[in-house]
């Protein structure tokens, strides 16, 4: 355990500044934008020193609300300098989810984008806080959000009652270096450095709370597997606002003095360019976004023969497509990670030189200083090897603990230190673990987890509703699909379309249910309890989904 690091986030990059100052640190070619690591350690000090001028302290929290655009990075690097939190907001959110976190996290403070896709960030904002409009920008007062005080705006001219984020650097003015220096002398690596929301199985998103040694320590052997060094190049086109953008990419590159070339927000093209452009060695993705990046049809234009390495995570990778990824991308030595948001997120993962057999059959092996057994769903118990039980992992990359829900913590992490994953697995003799289901019911789509819990409880908001079973049904493309079995009040008459016209602006579009049936009964075990594997049975037979279903169990 003595190789742990023991680095805040922001001691980190100073250390990596020292080590590499001339190195490419973030670059966007797209923008025009090539920063030094020299260069990106003064911007972060100086937006540092502009967030504490603004009378943000340790301990406070900071929502970011917005694409992989420059000021997120730098606003990763700058709460962390100071020892503010930062809160990921999950750009696919809408208006309640927005409100519900914002609220939850009791945030001061929130830095957002004009918008993305449909949802217009500014609008939706204006939605939750009408008061705004009508505030100088930094006092804003709403009982609704009692914390909030500041909005800031990512972009060009900011609208009515928000402050620009450049304006940030001339507020740090007033602040020296010695100054930044004290305050970064007060914090602790394991202080809460980052809080992210998991979709609820209560019904309610979690706040997940990770420290700087939480990240650091995970990113950097995240790195590490991939055979991460200061000479990398790694292509992001995840988002920054999971774990796989901001962890499992930005500190797995900073750790090693790597360049970032984050996408904006993900588009095949974009990313086979951004390739070529910056010749680099490394990509990640999901396996939608690998699939959407080779069958796109500009993609034998692109040299992308200096690619190496990178993760596909989120959701089980299918073989073929693993092959074609070596192949016709060239990164021979992609990897497999494994791993949930409470556990910073990497827990196994394969190696870059393990045969392709074991990185689409398996989710590797546990990664360095952390503990992986399988136990007995029953009893807790370890089981041995080819026996199937729930992982749980246990060492440094677990969290602290849920915001201000101590019981769903208790529940999550037992009085021995083991976080209990809720996932079905089988281990080999040689460490190398197979997921083979969920004790949850969470859906997968996309590499997106969704928790049926949450869907239900907001489509029981509809007048109209007076049951709903919320449960994934399997699909070709994305993994899953989301479907709801509803029940009508006594005389009620619905459409499908009402029932999606109701979530729409609301909940984010990937949680919309894609089928929707009525039912007058669900299925019951004799105790009473609704039997959502029938429902789902019942669903691949009569949409004739039997197909995408043996993908799955492939």
């Amino acid at each position: 355990m003595n190789d742990l690091l023991h680095f805040t986030v922001g001691d980190l990059l100073d250390d990596t500044t020292r080590r590499f100052p001339e190195n490419d640190a973030l670059v966007y070619p797209d923008r025009g934008l090539r920063l030094s690591y020299q260069e990106f350690n003064a911007l972060c000090n100086r937006v540092a020193k502009g967030l504490y001028q603004l009378g943000i302290r340790k301990g406070d929290h900071v929502s970011i609300w917005a694409t992989n655009v420059p000021e997120w990075v730098i606003l990763q690097f700058a709460t962390a300098k100071i020892g503010a939190v930062l809160v990921t907001v999950n750009t696919s959110y809408k208006s309640a989810e927005l409100e519900y976190v914002l609220n939850q996290s009791d945030s001061t403070t929130l830095f957002l984008v004009q918008g993305f896709k449909d949802t217009d960030y500014v609008e939706t904002t204006y939605r939750v806080v009408p008061e705004l409009k009508e505030t100088a920008p930094g006092s804003l007062q709403t009982e609704k959000l009692p914390n909030l005080k500041n909005v800031i705006f990512i972009g060009e001219a900011p609208p009515a009652g928000m402050m620009n984020f450049r304006d940030l650097e001339k507020l740090g003015e007033g602040m020296s270096d010695a100054d930044l220096t004290a305050v970064g002398a007060t914090l602790d690596e394991h202080d809460v450095i980052n809080m992210q929301y998991t979709s609820g199985t209560t019904g309610f998103p979690k706040g997940v709370m990770l420290t700087h040694h939480n990240l650091v320590n995970n990113g950097f052997y995240i790195g590490e597997c991939m055979k991460f060094t200061e000479k990398d190049r790694l292509c992001v086109p995840v988002p920054f606002f999971h774990c796989f953008g901001c962890v499992l990419a930005v500190l797995a590159s900073v750790t090693h003095g790597a360049t970032m070339v984050p996408v904006e927000s993900f588009n095949p093209e974009a990313v086979l360019k951004a390739i070529e452009a910056e010749k680099c060695t490394a990509v990640h993705g999901v396996p939608t976004m690998f699939i959407a990046e080779l069958d796109h049809p500009a993609f034998h234009k692109y040299d992308l023969s200096t690619l190496r390495t990178g993760i596909m995570a989120g959701s089980p990778c299918p073989i073929e497509v693993m092959k074609r990824v070596m192949r016709d991308m060239h990164a021979s030595e992609i990897t497999i990670t494994y791993g949930q948001t409470e556990s910073s997120p990497g827990i196994t993962m394969t190696r870059t030189d393990d045969p392709i057999e074991l990185r689409v059959a398996t989710v590797g092996r546990a990664m360095p200083n952390v503990e992986v057994k399988i136990a007995d769903i029953e009893t807790g118990e370890s089981l041995p090897p080819g026996k199937q039980g729930e992982l749980c992992t246990r060492g440094y990359h677990v969290m602290k603990g849920y915001y201000k829900m101590p019981e769903e913590t208790a529940k999550a992490i037992d009085a021995e230190g083991w976080l209990h994953t809720g996932d079905l697995a089988v281990m080999d003799e040689n460490g190398y673990c197979k997921i083979t289901g969920r004790i949850k019911q969470m859906i997968i789509r996309g590499g997106e987890n969704i928790y049926p819990r949450e869907i239900e409880e907001f489509l029981y908001s509809h007048p109209k509703i007076a049951d709903v079973q919320v449960y994934g049904v399997p699909d070709r493309k994305y993994g899953e699909q989301v479907m709801a079995a509803i029940k009508l009040k006594e005389g009620a008459k619905c459409t499908e379309e009402e029932i999606k016209d109701f979530c729409r602006g609301r909940i984010a579009n990937y949680k919309i249910p894609v089928y929707i049936k009525f039912v007058d009964e669900y299925p019951m075990t004799a105790s009473g309890k609704i039997q959502k594997f029938k429902l789902r049975e019942m669903a691949i037979k009569e949409l004739h989904l039997e197909d995408a279903a043996a993908v799955e169990t492939a």
